[in-house]
């Protein structure tokens, strides 16, 4: 039952997540994705080389979503500290509604981030660019010292990993884990400061 909208690589992407909401990672198939759609699998094969290649654009569309929230807090007007705060806070809160909202597409999600490891090492380095733009303004308006703004950025990311490494989930809905979120922040702040 094909539809009367152009197939476009966003619509595949959209069945995409949907067939692996619906199947997970290891059951899913471009012909489940094509199904969904109305096509034949040749036409997605047509936006999406391989398998592998839709699995990694599904995984980059995901994790985009979260650097998009991220990329405006960089952009905003707050003082650099506040939008440290701010942009580890809603890190922290984009992982854990992936987590909490939709479990079964989070452990889908985890397993495609696994196989998909330069998708994944292009997140990284997004977030700790923005978390970059972030200290070297602190050091400019002198509210931060850091001899190298990108290795602080990392030694920031690596430090509160706990708060987004996937690894870490099952921690998220734990009580008490707001408030050790607050401490390594604070922490992470005031070793950062002139």
């Amino acid at each position: 039952m094909a539809t009367a909208a152009p197939l476009t690589p966003e619509r595949i992407l959209e069945a995409t997540e949907e067939v692996l909401r619906r199947h997970g990672a290891a059951k899913a198939t471009v012909v489940d994705v094509a199904r969904a759609l109305g096509v034949s699998h040749g036409t997605v094969y047509r936006h999406f080389r391989t398998k592998a290649e839709l699995r990694g654009a599904v995984t980059r569309r995901w994790l985009d979503r979260t650097s998009v929230i991220l990329s405006a807090i960089v952009e905003g007007t707050e003082p650099p500290e506040e939008k440290l705060r701010h942009w580890l806070a809603a890190l922290f809160e984009a992982k854990q509604h992936k987590a909490g909202d939709d479990p079964e597409l989070f452990a889908t999600y985890t397993v495609l981030t696994e196989e998909n490891g330069g998708v994944v090492d292009a997140h990284i380095d997004d977030l700790t660019g923005q978390l970059t733009t972030i200290v070297q303004e602190g050091v400019v308006r002198g509210d931060f010292t850091s001899p190298d703004p990108a290795r602080s950025a990392r030694a920031v990311f690596d430090a509160t990993g706990r708060f987004h490494d996937p690894s870490y989930a099952p921690h998220w809905s734990r009580p008490g884990i707001e408030a050790a979120f607050t401490a390594v922040v604070d922490l992470t702040v005031r070793g950062l400061r002139a």
